[in-house]
């Protein structure tokens, strides 16, 4: 063990007691050098097949994979049912904490009864298999049982992050056709009700000619406030879920059956719908979450404080963690609401042992003060996890000494909508873990660091020139992008197109140790606090208002949230700016998209920088909004165009 120049490690090796009594050896990594197929169906055996499959990888029609192709497997099964009929039907599968701090214990039992109930409704609706069901709910305990309804049903789900507007749920809905709309009445937010049923009417009414596929809304009663309704296409689940029968039988479907559409932005305006099948996502999550995790059924309580409505949610709240058995916390509101300590009351008031969260939410917690969480009891915590964003080391070494007493491993994560499970990560009880490193892909995974040409970047070598490429399937990837294949070759595999790799649209660089660390997008899409926003969908939603003429959007570095929004918008001759513009301009954004897309700093100005071409500098926008040395400008129609832009309004 080497320190640093400042007096710190440079890498931090687990304990001989955890590495004694970890989930992961190093012989993982043998394994899976060994016989990679092989390796893979090892783990896909963890699970329970209907119908054995017999051929591990068809990678023929590349770049679509079918795994486990001849299987058949059911996804609620092998997360509910085989657990009680195992007899572990009294194990508290959810700790489920209500942000005004009503809380819940779901055991497994309970938990497949009322799985059972869903699908039984479900089926009396009409729905049948290959159908879709958008479902629009915060973290209440309804939502993951609509999840497993649906995967029971073999009904793809299209999981829509409940911050986001009518006008995102609508486009949604409507590029899956959606038949049936899941919501709550209401949500939580900091101690007060905020309506989420009114968002669904907005969506579904006729835009023009154009009604809505959605035939029915199943509302969820919540937060109790009056709710508009349509007779006929609104339901309650209390009145309608509740009342059906609590027995139901699995049935099998294909390893390939679609289980769900998840949308995630992209470097156009439109947002992608990432298509996730069966038995390979199952294989995989369960996989990393029991290894990744160290997690140990029937002893952990496991924390992950995603959202269902990003892919963390999906992978490592609903899928991963109940296929292996995991008690876990499921919290549904704020970090501060009632105040800073809520996550800290919460990992005491249940004795969490694993907690996974975002570099925004440490940065944060950093912000507020260390006295925070001294003033709790943390010692029952033994693993810590990162996901979202690359993490910063300054960050990784506070979580590790605040939250883990400087002995407890941190798994750093690099995963994707698109790759379904994590891909990159130190295993804790193998990798001597260095700050802001993602280390080494997993055991099965195969991954290189390339330059433009795709030649291999040497180790150590500058961070200008390396892109992230996975050279070989790995289970639980996408299968396609909903109703765009065309889409979805261009967008991954064109770059590779000659040596067949799937472009993460991350930069990266190795260092002289071979390990692997994570730069963030080199696209269009930025990174803000773990959510992918693209360029485009602001720049629409800016020039979407009538003040607005032109609009260039850019990522800026931010100390909380990774990176941060930042706009430069020319006016339309006809407005005059006034004081409340920018504000307005902001208010647009949220509305369009979603709070999280709100713009951090809008700059009104005369012009932007264009090459001849006539494309927007966007690269030279970022050096001003970081406040950076200006870059070559040789090839702008108009390098004046900078002094414009730094005397602009604000």
């Amino acid at each position: 063990m080497t320190e640093t120049a400042a007096g710190h490690q440079d890498s931090y090796p687990p304990s001989a007691e955890f590495a004694a009594a970890a989930n992961a050896g190093a012989e993982l990594y043998e394994r899976a050098d060994a016989d990679r197929e092989g390796f893979w169906a090892e783990q896909a055996r963890r699970l329970h097949w209907h119908t054995p499959f017999t051929q591990v990888l068809d990678w023929d029609d590349a770049p679509v994979a079918r795994w486990f192709a001849d299987g058949e497997l059911n996804i609620s099964y092998n997360c509910v049912d085989r657990h009680v009929l195992d007899g572990h039907g009294d194990q508290v599968a959810i700790h489920w904490e209500g942000e005004p701090g009503d809380s819940r214990a779901i055991t497994y039992r309970e938990l497949l009864e009322e799985v059972s109930r869903a699908a039984n409704y479900l089926t009396e609706l009409g729905l049948v298999a290959g159908d879709r069901v958008a479902i629009y709910m915060p973290m209440v305990p309804e939502a993951i049982v609509a999840m497993l309804a649906c995967a029971r049903l073999g009904l793809t789900h299209s999981v829509v992050f409940a911050g986001f507007s009518p006008s995102a749920l609508r486009q949604r809905v409507d590029d899956a056709q959606a038949r049936l709309v899941i919501t709550t009445d209401g949500q939580w937010r900091r101690g007060k009700p905020a309506p989420l049923k009114e968002a669904v009417d907005e969506a579904l009414a006729a835009k023009g000619d154009v009604p809505s596929s959605v035939e029915h809304v199943l509302v969820v009663r919540r937060v109790g406030t009056e709710v508009p309704w349509t007779d006929g296409r609104d339901l309650w689940w209390h009145e309608t879920v509740s009342a059906a029968s609590p027995v139901h039988e699995a049935q099998p479907f294909p390893a390939e059956h679609p289980l769900f559409i998840l949308y995630t932005s992209g470097t156009t305006g439109k947002p992608k719908g990432i298509l996730h099948t069966s038995g390979g996502y199952l294989t995989q999550t369960a996989y990393t979450h029991h290894n990744v995790f160290d997690h140990k059924a029937g002893q952990d309580v496991y924390w992950c404080t995603a959202d269902i409505g990003w892919v963390t949610g999906h992978s490592y709240i609903v899928y991963g963690p109940l296929a292996n058995r995991a008690t876990q916390v499921v919290y549904e509101g704020t970090p501060n609401s009632p105040n800073e300590h809520r996550h800290f009351e919460i990992i005491e008031k249940y004795g969490v042992t694993i907690y996974y969260t975002a570099p925004t939410l440490i940065r944060t917690f950093m912000k507020w003060g260390r006295e925070i969480p001294d003033a709790h009891n943390l010692t029952g915590l033994r693993l810590l996890g990162s996901v979202g964003e690359p993490i910063n080391p300054e960050a990784w070494r506070w979580y590790r000494e605040v939250f883990g007493d400087n002995k407890t491993p941190i798994v750093d994560t690099w995963w994707q909508t698109e790759t379904g499970a994590i891909m990159i990560s130190p295993l804790p009880g193998v990798t001597d873990a260095k700050p802001g490193a993602a280390m080494r892909p997993l055991p099965g995974i195969s991954a290189k660091v390339v330059d433009e040409e795709g030649k291999a970047v040497q180790l150590g070598e500058t961070e200008a020139n390396g892109y992230l490429v996975l050279d070989k399937p790995w289970p639980s990837m996408l299968r396609g992008i909903w109703g765009d294949m065309d889409r979805y070759r261009s967008t991954y595999w064109e770059r590779y197109a000659e040596q067949g790799w799937y472009f993460a649209g991350d930069g990266a660089k190795l260092d002289t140790d071979g390990d692997l660390w994570v730069l963030g997008r080199v696209d269009d899409v930025m990174n803000v606090s773990g959510h992918r926003i693209s360029t485009a969908e602001v720049e629409s939603a800016l020039v979407g208002h009538p003040s607005v003429a032109e609009a260039a959007v850019v990522g800026a570095t931010d100390p909380t949230t990774g990176q941060g929004i930042v706009a430069f918008v020319i006016l339309t001759g006809a407005t005059t700016p006034d004081d409340t513009l920018v504000d307005t301009l902001k208010a647009e954004v949220s509305k369009q998209i979603s709070p999280i897309a709100k713009p951090r700093e809008i700059h009104i100005v005369p012009e932007l920088p264009k090459t001849r071409s006539g494309k927007i500098m966007r690269r030279l926008l970022r050096d001003i909004a970081e406040g950076r040395e200006l870059g070559d400008t040789s090839t702008l129609v108009d390098p004046a165009v900078f002094e414009a832009i730094r005397t602009g309004g604000n």
